[in-house]
């Protein structure tokens, strides 16, 4: 297994095996971070297949592979299908990804990702972007705040941090996560107040970085670029991205619900490989920030019609 110090890759081999993979195949992998998983494909490719990798971190261009089938796209994965045609590849043989926050970023005080360190709040993933952390909890109305912290957190008290947060800004611009651990602690269960403040620091991160947006629009697009046969590989961190990821294997929409053609055939344009896959108590204990991933693996069908 590749470790570097950028992150350390969870699930490693049941994701790239998950990928089912051909010597000379193309594959995406949309979250390449520290490498771990793109090096794990080159290693089972020929010297025909070819790799493709997304990264809106410009950090992560440090870890890119020297190999002449590899490319690194520095974009967000929701321009998938857009990049892939500039390449002159319109189907791909598979698309692999690894979402959340790599260790690297969640290790690098001064990216605020992280509610161990005092640092300015910022939580982009791609720091070119105009939106950060400290512009939210700053800018945002309390009803959108709630919404955020409710929807994206799943914090039953999302009202009243919302409005905590609104009294305090009102005095002075709240600029560090500190100042932001300090407004919420009061609205947290005791004894568990590292889980509200992580689950407050998620909602905000997936607003700020629009990564359930990115993700949908990924899913959507995945039906048109793999082949018939080809795999989708997705770990996922939270319910609300698992859920996503479940329904769209099983339905091949958003909503999770499964239409029929005229005979009653599904129009289901994948099927479920296996069962959902989560780390061992080994990879758990030696990663911790394994601890609640999730791998789902869907293959790209042909659609039956009765004609």
């Amino acid at each position: 297994m590749m470790e570097t110090p950028y992150h350390r890759p969870v699930l490693l081999h049941e994701t790239v095996e998950g990928l089912a993979i051909r010597e000379n195949g193309v594959y995406v992998d949309v979250t390449f971070g520290g490498g771990g998983h793109s090096v794990e494909i080159l290693k089972r490719l020929g010297p025909e297949g070819r790799l493709f990798a997304f990264d809106q971190d410009e950090a992560a261009r440090a870890n890119r592979p020297d190999d002449s089938r590899f490319e690194l796209i520095s974009a967000n994965f929701r321009f998938i299908r857009q990049y892939l045609k500039f390449y002159g590849i319109l189907k791909v043989d598979g698309i692999l990804g690894d979402f959340g926050v790599s260790s690297h970023q969640f290790d690098q005080a001064d990216r605020g990702f992280s509610t161990r360190f005092d640092a300015e709040l910022d939580m982009r993933m791609n720091q070119k972007e105009a939106l950060s952390a400290r512009d939210l909890v700053n800018t945002y109305p309390e009803a959108r705040l709630r919404e955020v912290l409710f929807r994206y957190g799943e914090l039953k008290r999302a009202g009243a941090m919302a409005r905590a947060i609104v009294a305090a800004r009102a005095n002075s611009p709240i600029q560090t996560t500190r100042a932001l651990n300090d407004i919420l602690r009061p609205y947290l269960q005791r004894g568990k107040e590292h889980k509200g403040l992580a689950q407050a620091y998620q909602a905000i991160r997936i607003e700020v970085n629009q990564e359930l947006t990115a993700l949908e629009e990924l899913l959507q697009q995945s039906v048109e670029l793999l082949r018939i046969g080809g795999r989708l590989s997705l770990i996922s961190y939270h319910s609300l991205e698992d859920r996503m990821v479940k329904r769209f294997i099983r339905s091949g929409n958003l909503e999770g619900v499964v239409s029929t053609e005229f005979y009653g055939n599904p129009m289901t344009p994948f099927k479920a490989v296996g069962k959902p896959v989560t780390p061992s108590a080994e990879e758990v204990s030696s990663n911790p920030r394994a601890r609640s991933a999730r791998l789902r693996v869907g293959e790209r069908i042909a659609i039956k019609t009765n004609k």
